[in-house]
């Protein structure tokens, strides 16, 4: 055949007809189909079809549906031929008409786009096959079907035998894709295949896909259906077993139903409402006159009162907490800016973890600790940061809980069982985010009832609190939401594994200007409302209260002084009520009136030059206080006497000091035999008070030389750290409050360790600069310094001839000049002499447990 002929036969086999974009919707060859036309376009190829003799135009899908003027890019070039067998005219100008598919044909070229698309198509050829392989796929095809027409149940008997008839793969797999595919996309492909086998094997694959949807779907039917069948069993026989109670005469209420009610008003766990569910069906089963009864209906009421999804939005901002906290609290700025980062930092990592999808455990990062001497503001400081965040405030008591049960609960078994702390707290609160302050927490002890600092654990664990399980409750509580705040006043007490999970503040003892300042700003005021008064009524000059400070409190924090003022307060209530015009102003003289004698002298502590009396320092839970030590020679076989309740770390103190004296014994200008003939007693003052630590150390040797070479001590001195056998002086803890308890007693002269010379920083410019600090690292440079008459003969291999003196430290370290700052020039009113008297306010009556330590650690 000629090129010519092959291009006269190819254009003979080109037909144009009008084309209908369809939406969703592919029509396949050898099937029927109604169509709804509404475009314009398509209304009008329609009607250019209708004009032709054999109704015929070309059907082919959108790429997009939401098209609505679709161009040739738009359109699937694999179309059908479809044949008009009926037309209809709706009232809304659209056409419904009933088409017969043909054939399937290929879009060669658009050659109209309006009024109406028309194009020239051709007819690609299929593929036809017979033989054992092709009625294989046709037997299988049409099994699938079978069980596809009985699980879908949308086919009329007439729809399967139809089609069942059908033997040939090409006519049989167009009508299986035009009855079961619904996806448009797998349709198209459905067109798209010419090979008859090939098209019928997807569709075998599509309708298996199915069979397994349906068959899923009808075992969840069948499931759901029994259960249901089991709840209207449940409903008839409660239904009899009630009418059965009222022929028996008992009395039946309603108090189920309103459980039940509650329970499905309230959003809770799953697990939980299951549990719920159980106890309510048992309360119903249960005859009224049982005592089981309350038990139940205890449960069930404490479950259904916790707040499961109950919470307050976090309204985080750090100049609102920084304002709060400047509201609520004078001075403690270090400690502040502390709480300001650690909750900054706490909403970064919230923040981060809701972006990453993160659990709220993975969020809450280290729980704080304030650990600081009773009344310095560790709980009301819980409160501002509740304020701050605008979340609900708990307090939990742990002082002197000794029970595991009180943190997990009791179980139900026990008689009046009850769930522990941290869940009625939380039913209190009623939300699941609100602060939690775990007071004294440094106060736990344990015993055979059980450890409760192992129970604190997983409350405090963000790994594992997201889990808290009450042995009351039996079912899982979420805390993580929780903010925990933990106080205590010893760190050394708290458990070592509760302690690796917080982040420590540490408090220390108020200066006097703060106290004054607290309770001018904040004590009064407070005092005054609890008492109905008005600051017209009572004024307390800011002289009186600094006198109220000093002669009627020795605290470090300022809760004495709220006493004192309560007393105050209430002396003039009475007053005004016998008087209700009285307006009063408390002066020097009317203060003894009030509140008596003052409890503490205002004299200048100087102790005179004496021999074998060393002064040393030592800090309480109460804060810093003077630590006197006395050291007496007699003649005997050398025995050693050391009272004054003594723990075993100062009597260890006293033996290294004996120790190196005895060693250095010609240095020190003492006879070597001295134990042959001499007794030394060694006393400490106040025995009701119980004294421990290291730091006592430098003090007892001096006082030991003291009294072995009848050199006198110098009386306007003071003097802390550890010693070592060979004479090196280590660091102390607690020097701010030392320093304190010195600067009070007007002690001008401070010995202490150097390695403490990074503390001083800790202490306020003023005091600092009022005070003499000599800083020492040998026993040697203490003696020479704290000891009168003609200095001790030193080995030349001894470290320094004498003690550095402070200023002497910074000259020769420059790095370290901000030990005391030349801009601090705060403003403090002149403090009035007195001294910090024997600890008679924290012996045995009223702190019996308080133990003096004249170091932190």
């Amino acid at each position: 055949m000629s090129e010519q002929e092959r291009q006269e036969t190819q254009s003979a086999g080109y037909e144009t007809y009008p084309l209908v974009a369809l939406k969703n919707m592919v029509v396949f060859p050898r099937t029927r189909m109604t169509l709804a036309i509404a475009r314009e376009k398509s209304v009008r190829a329609v009607e250019e079809a209708m004009i032709g003799p054999d109704h015929r135009l070309i059907a082919s899908a959108q790429h997009d549906p939401e098209v609505d003027d679709p161009q040739p890019k738009d359109i699937y070039p694999t179309g059908t031929l479809v044949e008009i067998t009926t037309i209809h005219h709706q009232q809304d100008g659209s056409l419904q008409i009933l088409l017969n598919g043909l054939r399937r044909v290929q879009i060669d070229e658009f050659l109209d786009l309006e009024p109406f698309i028309r194009v020239s198509v051709n007819t690609p050829q299929e593929t036809q096959h017979r033989g054992p392989q092709a009625d294989a796929l046709v037997r299988h095809a049409i099994s699938l079907f079978e069980r596809y027409a009985q699980l879908n149940r949308r086919f009329s008997v007439e729809d399967i035998n139809s089609i069942v008839g059908i033997k040939t793969p090409a006519r049989l797999s167009d009508m299986l894709a035009a009855h079961i595919v619904t996806d448009a996309h797998q349709q198209q492909d459905l067109l798209e295949t010419l090979d008859p086998l090939e098209r019928l094997e997807k569709i075998c694959v599509i309708m298996g896909n199915e069979i397994e949807i349906l068959e899923l779907e009808s075992t969840i039917r069948s499931r759901v259906r029994s259960q249901v069948d089991r709840t209207q069993k449940e409903f008839y026989l409660r239904e009899q077993l009630r009418a059965i109670q009222e022929e028996l005469g008992i009395e039946i209420s309603a108090e189920a139903h309103e459980l039940r009610k509650r329970l499905d008003e309230k959003a809770i766990p799953p697990e939980a409402a299951s549990k719920v569910r159980k106890e309510i069906d048992r309360l119903e089963r249960t005859p009224p006159q049982s005592a089981e009864v309350a038990v139940l209906r205890s449960y069930i009421d404490w479950v259904l009162a916790l707040p499961w999804n109950e919470r307050t939005s976090d309204s985080f901002d750090i100049e609102t907490a920084r304002r709060v906290l400047e509201e609520d609290h004078y001075g403690l700025e270090n400690i502040k800016e502390r709480i300001i980062e650690f909750l900054a930092v706490r909403h970064l990592r919230q923040r981060f973890a809701s972006r990453a999808g993160h659990s709220n455990s993975e969020s809450q990062g280290q729980i704080l600790c304030f650990i600081g001497p009773p009344g310095v503001g560790k709980t009301s400081l819980g409160r501002s940061i509740a304020r701050a965040l605008g979340r609900k405030f708990a307090r939990i008591a742990l002082g002197g809980v000794h029970d595991e049960a009180e943190i997990r609960g009791h179980r139900r078994t026990y008689i009046g069982a009850l769930p522990g702390r941290i869940i009625q707290s939380m039913k209190t609160v009623g939300v699941r985010n609100p602060v939690f302050l775990l007071d004294e927490v440094d106060k736990l002890s344990s015993e055979y009832r059980g450890d409760p600092g192992a129970a604190l654990l997983e409350v405090l664990d963000p790994e594992q609190n997201s889990n808290f399980t009450d042995h009351y409750l039996e079912i899982p509580y979420d805390l993580s939401e929780v903010f925990f705040i933990c106080t205590g006043n010893a760190r050394y007490q708290i458990p070592r594994v509760l302690a690796d999970r917080m982040d420590i503040i540490e408090f220390s003892t108020y200066t006097l200007e703060e106290k004054v300042n607290i309770g001018m700003r904040h004590l009064l005021p407070e005092v005054l409302t609890e008492h109905g008064l008005t600051p017209e009524q009572l004024k307390i000059p800011r002289p009186i209260m600094q006198d109220i400070v000093i002669c009627y409190t020795r605290e470090a924090g300022v809760r004495n002084l709220e006493r004192q003022l309560a007393t105050i307060c209430r002396k003039a209530a009475r007053l005004i009520l016998e008087k209700p015009d009285t307006h009063l102003r408390i002066t020097g003289h009317k203060l003894e009136q009030y509140l008596g004698p003052p409890r503490y002298s205002r004299e200048i502590y100087n102790q005179k030059t004496q021999v074998g009396v060393v002064m040393g320092l030592a800090v309480t839970e109460n804060g810093g206080m003077l630590l006197p030590v006395e050291v007496a020679t007699m003649a005997g076989k050398g025995d050693l006497l050391v009272t004054g309740q003594l723990g075993e770390i100062m009597r260890e103190s006293v033996v290294a000091a004996l120790s190196y004296i005895r060693s250095r014994a010609n240095e020190l200008q003492v006879d070597p035999s001295f134990l042959d003939a001499t007794d030394l007693h060694i006393h400490l003052p106040e025995n009701s008070l119980p004294k421990d630590g290291p730091s006592a150390g430098i003090t007892i040797a001096t006082g030991i030389v003291s009294a072995l070479t009848k050199r006198r001590v110098r009386g306007d001195l003071a003097m802390t750290g550890e010693i070592t056998l060979h004479g090196r002086i280590l660091a102390v803890g607690g020097l701010r409050e030392k320093v304190l308890a010195a600067h009070y007693a007007h002690i001008p002269q401070l010995i202490i360790p150097a390695e403490n010379e990074k503390d001083l920083a800790e202490i306020p410019g003023k005091i600092r600069q009022s005070i003499h600090f000599t800083l020492v690292d040998r026993i040697d440079q203490v003696i020479e310094a704290a000891l009168l008459d003609a200095p001790l003969q030193k080995e030349q291999t001894q470290a320094g001839s004498r003690p550095l003196r402070l200023d002497e430290r910074i000259r020769d370290h420059p790095a370290r000049r901000t030990v005391i700052p030349d801009d601090e020039q705060e403003e403090m009113e002149e403090l009035p002499p007195h001294i910090v008297p024997p600890p008679d306010h924290i012996t045995g009556d009223t702190y019996p447990q308080i133990q003096a330590r004249d170091d932190d650690s």
